[in-house]
């Protein structure tokens, strides 16, 4: 068998990927999703238009680079994260459409929860901030929302995953309901520590344990899809979050190491080795990495409700942009940002501040202002995001950043890359790869079946790019910095305000 074949679905698209014995990606095959918002905050998916570009996908990969299924060893599975589905466990019919990780429809009942005397110990345990952004909540608004479902859950009837467990499921024929400790980590359901659904959480939150999925290894046989998705049977051998699978697919296995995603959101994890990371002072969360043997693996996490978001919406709904890649011209084109700032808090502001309530702005406008200072003021935006979470990281663990390895979609942007080590000060490295979300699925499964040797061999395969180098004196740094949290302060919600001056 000469390839591992990874499905890669994200908020936007469902992608499959083909790698070869050396790590190489030789294919790719991406399907839209669409989102839907019928109302302010809330954002939802159909899960079986979900399964459906997912499963075309794959399909398309292997008929357009002419391989059979024979040929695969194994598939490796990555998802966009605390997205929450509640389907029949007899027909496979989903009860409500699937909400969305950015869906802020819980941000009141989560607020009146943070301010419960059980917060700081449901924080401890699953090294979560309370927020609408975690799957705990979502699924509690389903059960209490749509008409019969408690009941039917109460009743074994119905089951609940992550999209991980509800792609899993739908391959294997609904043989298997599964989910890997990283995206179990994501529910605000599992104790970080134990690695297990927590009775407790489960009360608080009032969910029928019979309805969640077996928590299994990121990196292990967890079922076969069926032969008659893609022409034969095919183990299912690696599960990972996307975010957990980007920091795999960059070859951070070890402690220490981090990597930050530029995708629909932007995403900083540092590996902590074995041990669950202590509560975080700086509102950073605590998580599961990708689990590759039986030892339990950790990470923090720092996350950007939106980033490349930010740059879709200018393109899709304001139309300043044809293409996303129009960007890194538009934004060269100025010698500096004219002092115009913009803050994309579209569905609140995550990590380090967690206002749900904040809203986004533009300030700094004056009549010399054009698209391409708004469009500069975008890509400097997720720069100036991503260096709050290193700072907050270097905060809690009093050690400096060396580098930082970058990812995603945005990251084949140079302005962006450049400005975020001007920003940051320090290297930033993109790798020879940058779908390393796809890549890390295909590492799990594939060192799970025997198709690469282990992480050492893995490890092999990482190639830096490019490096850019930090440039901006360290003055013009600070100047910046500080009129982009004068920026922030202004998004903020009155609650958050409010809370800040106690």
């Amino acid at each position: 068998m000469s390839y591992l074949l990874a499905l890669d679905e994200g908020t936007t698209s469902a992608r499959a990927a083909l790698y070869n014995r050396k790590g190489e990606r030789v294919a790719m095959e991406s399907f839209p999703i669409a989102c839907a918002y019928p109302h302010p905050g809330w954002v939802e998916q159909d899960a079986r238009q979900i399964l459906q570009a997912q499963i075309d996908s794959a399909r398309a990969v292997l008929a357009r680079h002419r391989v059979e299924a024979t040929d695969i060893a194994a598939i490796g599975i990555t998802n966009q994260r605390e997205t929450t589905v509640v389907w029949d466990r007899h027909t496979g019919e989903p009860v409500a459409p699937a909400i969305v990780w950015q869906c802020r429809r819980t941000a009141d009942f989560c607020a009146e929860l943070a301010r419960d005397p059980r917060a700081a110990e449901i924080t401890r345990k699953t090294g979560l901030v309370i927020d609408a952004y975690f799957s705990g909540s979502k699924l509690r608004w389903i059960l209490e929302s749509v008409a019969g479902v408690r009941a039917r859950a109460k009743a074994g009837d119905l089951l609940f995953g992550t999209v991980d467990t509800w792609l899993i499921w739908n391959l294997t024929n609904g043989s298997d309901h599964v989910t890997d400790y990283s995206n179990a980590s994501r529910t605000m359901l599992m104790d970080l520590a134990t690695g297990q659904w927590d009775d407790e959480l489960l009360k608080i939150f009032d969910i029928p344990r019979q309805m969640l999925p077996r928590i299994v290894s990121s990196s292990g046989i967890a079922g076969t899809a069926a032969a008659h998705h893609f022409g034969a049977e095919i183990p299912i051998a690696g599960i990972a979050g996307d975010q957990q699978a980007a920091l795999a697919g960059q070859a951070c296995f070890r402690a220490g190491l981090s990597k930050n995603t530029y995708g629909t959101g932007c995403f900083a994890l540092l590996h902590t080795g074995e041990h669950a990371p202590a509560v975080s002072r700086h509102k950073l969360l605590g998580t599961r990495a990708a689990q590759t043997g039986p030892t339990a693996a950790f990470a923090v996490e720092g996350s950007v409700f939106v980033a490349g978001a930010a740059i879709q919406w200018l393109r899709d709904q304001m139309g300043v942009l044809s293409t996303a890649a129009e960007s890194e011209g538009l934004a060269a084109s100025l010698a500096n940002n004219g002092g115009v700032y913009f803050v994309p808090a579209f569905v609140g502001m995550g990590a380090p501040y967690w206002d749900a309530g904040a809203r986004g702005l533009i300030t700094g406008l004056t009549a010399a202002a054009g698209r391409a200072h708004i469009v500069r003021a975008t890509l400097e935006a997720i720069c100036y995001q991503t260096r709050e979470l290193i700072d907050a990281m270097e905060a809690d663990s009093g050690e400096p950043l060396r580098e930082l390895r970058v990812d995603g979609g945005a990251a084949v942007n140079n302005f962006l890359l450049q400005f975020q080590a001007d920003i940051l000060g320090r290297p930033i490295v993109r790798p020879a790869d940058v779908e390393t979300t796809a890549l890390g699925a295909a590492y799990l499964a594939g060192m799970a079946t025997g198709f690469f040797s282990g992480i050492g061999e893995v490890e092999s395969f990482w190639r830096a790019e490019r490096t850019f180098e930090p440039a901006m004196p360290e003055g013009k740094r600070s100047e910046l910095f500080g009129e982009w949290k004068q920026a922030v302060a202004k998004a903020a919600s009155k609650a958050f305000q409010d809370s800040a001056q106690k």
